[in-house]
């Protein structure tokens, strides 16, 4: 299983490269970058392909419904070239709260949405020209960003159908808010099952999840209650919590010492995950102490997990 971080980061652009160059250093296998209001996640990611030769870089997530699919293929085509195909572009429909409150968009059947977009939005990333009438899009065009090959394309699928989707149209998905018993009850067969029936190669099931090491695990999870209470919020991640039989976040974070972060860590690639993405977090007074000696932790499984 591949070892990542999912860098939310402070929002200075400078600092987002700057953090991205030292995690390849630190030799993990990719960075997946956050994007909702701050720093548009792409542009933060080509920059950053400039500055490193070797690790993914890839988005969780840009939601499909602020970049119509034909803007999305050209601006994931230029990152694919900007970062030397190393470029993963993972999206989704986000969540209500977002599309229709903040944004003032109708979040009127998503999974449908998403599958029409992904209709759109695949042909184009492999420079077809596309003809397509839905019921959410009318597209007819072609995009075109000479030898580039398409980047990975993920969705954010959690649900049944988007699972299915994910398995059908996609190179698989990217989890957060799962534990282990619902990525190998739920997610997994689900999504392979998909694929193998579209006759698509085995899906990534890049699985993301909080994570600390600290001496303190009551304390731990006491923060993550905290520091992550809105997604417990969220329908889409309140079921998968539910799944998992725990009663928020903090019961699917990964907390201990380095050799029970270790354990937990092992156990989620049992579940058929490819990639565990480490959302890492901070406990104690020292922030610094406590994000490096999780950073050392991590650095120390790759490959060997």
């Amino acid at each position: 299983m591949k070892i990542g971080i999912f860098f939310g980061g402070p929002t200075d652009v400078g600092r987002q490269v700057d953090g991205i160059v030292e995690y390849e250093r630190d030799g993990f296998d990719s960075v997946y970058l956050g994007t909702v209001t701050g720093t548009d996640a792409m542009t933060v990611l080509s920059l950053a392909g400039q500055k490193t030769s070797r690790v993914e870089l890839g988005t969780s997530i840009v939601p499909t419904y602020t970049r119509h699919p034909v803007a999305m293929a050209m601006q994931a085509l230029t990152t694919q070239a900007a970062t030397g195909g190393r470029f993963a572009l993972g999206l989704g429909p986000s969540h209500k709260p977002m599309i229709e409150g903040m944004l003032g968009l109708s979040y009127d059947r998503p999974a449908a949405h998403v599958r029409e977009y992904l209709s759109v939005l695949g042909p184009l990333l492999r420079g077809e020209a596309v003809s397509f009438s839905g019921e959410f899009f009318r597209v007819n065009g072609q995009v075109r960003v000479p030898g580039v090959e398409p980047p990975a394309l993920l969705i954010s699928a959690l649900a049944p159908v988007m699972l299915r989707i994910a398995g059908e149209m996609t190179d698989g998905t990217i989890t957060w808010m799962t534990g282990p018993k619902t990525l190998e009850t739920h997610v997994a067969p689900r999504i392979n099952k998909a694929a193998e029936a579209a006759g698509r190669p085995r899906p990534r099931i890049i699985a993301g999840f909080p994570v600390v090491v600290t001496d303190d695990a009551e304390a731990a999870r006491e923060k993550a209650a905290r520091a992550f209470v809105v997604y417990g919020t969220l329908p889409n991640y309140q079921r998968m919590l539910e799944k998992e039989g725990v009663s928020g976040p903090a019961g699917v974070a990964i907390v201990g010492n380095e050799t029970e972060v270790e354990r937990q860590i092992r156990a989620v690639a049992a579940t058929g995950a490819t990639d565990f993405l480490a959302g890492m977090f901070t406990v104690g007074d020292d922030a610094q102490a406590s994000l490096r000696r999780t950073t050392e932790c991590l650095k120390r499984l790759v490959g060997k997990v």
